[in-house]
């Protein structure tokens, strides 16, 4: 008789080169303190809108979208402290007889005197902007019946006016969530290790000691496998990449998507993130070669395009496989020891931001201490690099060369 065990992942934190790239991510994930705040905000909203008059009896479904669904969120396109939160509020039949832009400006109006810094109506949601720099996008939809499960239509319209653009656009984001679930499961000796450095990040080490043993029961919040990670370095990677770019950016569903297709449970950290990255130059290059533009679309929604904006030309996506052959190649070179350490920093912070990998390399430094200076250690207190070197690696010694590491800059600014 064949037993299947239950995959329960690498501890990212044994590993030198992942060890890091876990710590960049949580440098850039969301903090327990705003989690928090966004359970408590989401459900504030649904309340005031089923206050007012134009939304009473009217909200069927609140629920996330997105990378809150999949727990997934990372920091906003050119921040390090800034988070886009994604909500689908499905309508019921008052709103079927209107057009998008009605439907838009009846959600703009009833959120109009909501306590947040600033309302902005958008071409397919409503965003909350608040103080702490999280933004809550409200996306209004309509359920399409004898269909799978939540499949909706939501709002397209630019405003001010009606245009002939104006549409409904079909989407099954809970569906996804589902069928991104099912491709990732939960590899607990991950989840365990991440979800207590979450906490701990926070200050919140007693409650990570007490809470960890519980954590796919007792926690609202955790990544819970190597490919979600992955996901999010991904995400950041992009971020930084496309930081000063004014048009659209590689959709984050897109990631998503492709990270659920290159799933693999029990894989490292850094060899993941290789495979997701892999994955999409793979399939680029090939729409390429037949000059078409990536098409990806949601595997329980064929009408829900993923890249129904992005890419806009080949020209385009030809440039996003180029910075993901970029990363892969220094990862590899990471990953055999072949980068000497100054270059394997300054690399990194190409990659993922000069804030993040310096406090990450100060959270390791500070975990590591003044006195203990193993082989296996990647920083000293200072933020110097303490990595052996590509020869020393080769022969399996454990003398390792310490350089220390130069000042850095974010978008010009030195911290």
């Amino acid at each position: 008789m064949n037993i299947q065990l239950a995959p329960t992942g690498l501890n990212p934190f044994d590993d030198p080169l992942d060890r890091i790239l876990a710590e960049i991510a949580l440098s850039v994930q969301l903090p327990p303190s705003l989690h928090d705040k966004a359970k408590s905000r989401y459900e504030a909203v649904r309340r005031h809108l089923e206050a007012t008059t134009a939304f009473f009896d009217q909200i069927e479904h609140f629920y996330p979208q997105g990378s809150m669904a999949i727990d997934a969120t990372i920091s906003t396109r050119g921040t390090d402290d800034e988070y886009d939160l994604d909500i689908v509020s499905q309508l019921g039949g008052r709103f079927r007889g209107m057009a998008p832009l009605e439907i838009l400006i009846e959600l703009e109006a009833a959120l109009a005197d909501y306590p947040v810094q600033r309302v902005l109506r958008q071409t397919r949601c409503v965003t909350l902007f608040y103080a702490d720099k999280m933004h809550l996008d409200v996306t209004p939809s309509l359920r399409v019946y004898a269909s799978l499960d939540r499949e909706s239509l939501i709002t397209h319209a630019k405003g001010p006016r009606r245009s002939a653009d104006d549409r409904l656009v079909d989407m099954n984001a809970y569906g996804f969530a589902q069928w991104y679930a099912s491709r990732t499961p939960l590899e607990l000796r991950m989840a365990k290790a991440f979800h207590r450095r979450w906490l701990d990040h926070a200050g919140l080490a007693a409650r990570a000691d007490a809470d960890v043993d519980d954590v796919p029961d007792q926690c609202d919040f955790i990544v819970k496998n190597t490919a979600t990670l992955a996901l999010q370095l991904l995400k950041r990677f992009r971020n930084i990449r496309y930081a000063r770019y004014a048009g659209r950016i590689p959709p984050s569903v897109m990631l998503s998507y492709y990270a659920g297709l290159a799933a693999q449970p029990n894989m490292s950290l850094s060899a993941m993130l290789v495979r997701l990255a892999s994955w999409i130059i793979r399939d680029i290059e090939q729409a390429s070669l037949y000059r078409r533009l990536l098409h990806v679309a949601n595997p329980v929604c064929a009408a829900d395009v993923f890249t129904d904006r992005w890419p806009e030309s080949i020209a385009q996506q030809d440039e996003f496989a180029e910075h993901l052959r970029e990363l892969v190649h220094s990862l590899e070179a990471m990953r055999k020891g072949e980068m000497f350490p100054n270059a394997m920093m300054d690399t990194l912070r190409d990659d993922f931001g000069d804030r993040v990998v310096t406090r990450a390399a100060d959270q390791i430094a500070t975990e590591v201490g003044g006195g203990i200076q193993q082989s296996r250690q990647l920083y000293t207190r200072r933020g110097g690099v303490l990595l052996p070197t590509a020869a020393a690696v080769a022969a399996s010694t454990v003398n390792p060369v310490v350089s220390a590491a130069r000042p850095h800059t974010f978008f010009g600014r030195k911290i």
